[in-house]
Formats: C-alpha cells, sequence, structure tokens
C-alpha cells in the first residue's frame, strides 16, 4: 500500500532547538527549547501544517517517524513542524518540505488557529497553528528521521482514514482537513 517513494536519513529537528513562544495575537513573547514546550500542558508556540495535493487532487499524506517523541507512527498531512527564531513562516515551511520530502512546492496561507491536545502522558501540543497548501507531481524523496511513509489519498479516502479508530491519525489533521473541507478547498 505504500505509494512509490525515495528515502535517505538525515537528522533535522533537535528536542533542544528554540520555539518561538506567542500569545493568542500571534505576537512573539520568548523562546523555549521544543522539549520544554510539549511537557505537561503544553507551552503556548508558532507552528505550521501543509497539505500538498497533486494534479488529481489527491493529498500527500505521511506516517510520522517511530523516532517521534510524540505522535510517532501516527498518519497525517503532508508536512508539520515550526518555525525556527528569526525566520519567516514561509521561510519555515519550504525548508520542512525540503527536510522531510524533499522537494519544494509553491504554496498559499489559508488560515491560522490555535489549538491543544494531549498525547497520552508524554506531552501536549498547544500551537498557534498557520495551515498553507501547495502542490507536487513526483515522487517525494522521504527523510525517515522524520518521515516512515507516505500516500497520496482521495479526499474520500482521507475522510476514511480520519473515521477509522483503527488507523491512528493526529489531532491536528482531522481539524485542519474539517476546515479546509469546510473552505471548500477539498
Amino acid at each position: 500500500m505504500t505509494d512509490s517513494q525515495s528515502s535517505r536519513a538525515e537528522i533535522v529537528s533537535f528536542d533542544t532547538e528554540p520555539l518561538i513562544l506567542v500569545n493568542g495575537d500571534d505576537e512573539a513573547i520568548g523562546e523555549m527549547s521544543k522539549i520544554d514546550c510539549h511537557r505537561g500542558g503544553g507551552i503556548l508556540h508558532r507552528a505550521f501544517s501543509l497539505f500538498i495535493f497533486n494534479a488529481e487532487q489527491k493529498l500527500l499524506v505521511h506516517r510520522r517517524s517511530a523516532n517521534k517523541p510524540l505522535w510517532g507512527e501516527y498518519w497525517t498531512n503532508s508536512c508539520c513542524s515550526h518555525p525556527r527564531v528569526g525566520e519567516t513562516m514561509e521561510a519555515a515551511v519550504a525548508r520542512r518540505c525540503e527536510e522531510e520530502l524533499g522537494f519544494s512546492t509553491a504554496m498559499r496561507f489559508v488560515y491560522k488557529f490555535e489549538y491543544t491536545a494531549h498525547f497520552e502522558d508524554q506531552g501536549t501540543e498547544h500551537e498557534l497553528c498557520s495551515v498553507y497548501v501547495g502542490s507536487f507531481d513526483g515522487v517525494p524523496n522521504i527523510n525517515t528521521e522524520e518521515v516512515s511513509e507516505v500516500r497520496w489519498l482521495s479526499t474520500s479516502e482521507v475522510d476514511a482514514i480520519l473515521a477509522d479508530e483503527q488507523t491512528p491519525t493526529t489531532p491536528w489533521f482531522a481539524m485542519e482537513w474539517q476546515q479546509l473541507k469546510a473552505r471548500g478547498l477539498v
């Protein structure tokens, strides 16, 4: 069931890297290590999600690497991460797409929202997340430190995996997918 892909392994993310702390208005108010931002109830920080569609309007989804401390081996949207201190959101999305999936894409901002999601007793995401859409037709070159598998799914297939309680999916993926549908983008 795995789509065609090539792979490489490169460490591009570190627990000690500083994330940008923000208030509800997305104003930077400080910095904190990634691991500390995700402890306990989570500290609000800046993040992004990217949804990449191909010419057939299929969405590129990926299974997160087992190395991920939160939601490892869960299916999620095309690419998601955090901007680095001093980096624009657009530069961060482009960088991370290259780091995780091995390609560049033009993208556009869709919306921003705040959410909190707890992962068992291991940590919490509390993010102000900017959501982008992009397009790509080709074969991803996945970074196996970040991504274990990719698939191109139709809208009905995405709906099916999000509704299937046996398929582990990230909470932000479901929230963002519903908003993209409500906005008529899928």
